[in-house]
């Protein structure tokens, strides 16, 4: 086998890694990829069936994802994603915290969390579109990248879109938790001492940017975790091809 194709075929069997090609594993896909790898002329590579089973791959994958950031406690029991108070509140946040008022405080940080993960969940069709609109040079771009290559692609293609969709969705779940009363109440808190104001903050654009912020942290995590630790291909289909 090649350098090159060994390269490329690392590349397939990383990425269908990250989303667990044991959830393929005996179906119509993964014998497709499966008789790719192993039936063609010379052990070459047929790109439109491994950008097929890419494809495939990537809708498990953010599936996946957009299930675990969406879930209770998606953001606010993984400290990697969980969002904090804003940079600018947080000596409005230590003021207060050292007057008694703590409880609130964190009630405040709960809410934005669970405003997040409330959102999560709409990313998931942004994702599918994506990858209905992926190329054959597409495919190849993420086969040959990087260790986050497809959570790139993601990024690139879905960033702007996924904003627009989270941001009325962020409102609203802020509305139904309660955040925006929270926030009023510990800013006429803060406000009521002396010498000090709220400093401006939008708490929309706040949310919506740490929530796109974690999900792609999740998506680029798993990427790397499992393009780097071949202990973790542990399919069927897997094991074939790293026997060849």
């Amino acid at each position: 086998m090649t350098g090159r194709l060994l390269a490329r075929l690392v590349g397939v069997l990383g990425l269908c890694g990250l989303i667990g090609c044991a959830e393929m594993s005996g179906g119509p896909m993964a014998d497709q990829l499966l008789a790719s790898l192993q039936g063609a002329p010379g052990g070459a590579l047929d790109e439109p069936t491994v950008a097929a089973g890419l494809k495939e791959a990537l809708r498990v994958g953010s599936a996946r994802a957009v299930g675990s950031t969406s879930r209770l406690d998606g953001f606010l029991a993984n400290e990697l994603i969980r969002i904090a108070m804003p940079e600018q509140l947080a000596p409005m946040a230590k003021t207060l915290r050292t007057i008694g008022l703590g409880s609130q405080v964190d009630q405040f940080e709960v809410a934005m969390n669970r405003s997040a993960e409330m959102a999560a969940g709409e990313a998931k069709a942004v994702f599918w579109d994506a990858i209905g609109q992926m190329t054959l040079a597409d495919a190849h771009g993420i086969l040959n990248g990087g260790d986050t290559a497809a959570t790139e692609y993601f990024r690139s293609r879905t960033a702007d879109t996924l904003r627009s969709r989270f941001k009325p969705i962020v409102a609203q779940k802020m509305g139904e938790v309660g955040l925006y009363q929270q926030y009023n109440q510990l800013s006429a808190s803060y406000n009521a001492l002396p010498f000090v104001t709220t400093p401006a903050v939008s708490i929309d654009d706040y949310v919506t940017g740490k929530g796109l912020d974690g999900l792609f942290t999740v998506l680029g995590q798993e990427e790397q975790a499992i393009r780097r630790d071949p202990a973790a291909r542990t399919s069927e289909l897997l094991q074939k091809v790293f026997s060849r």
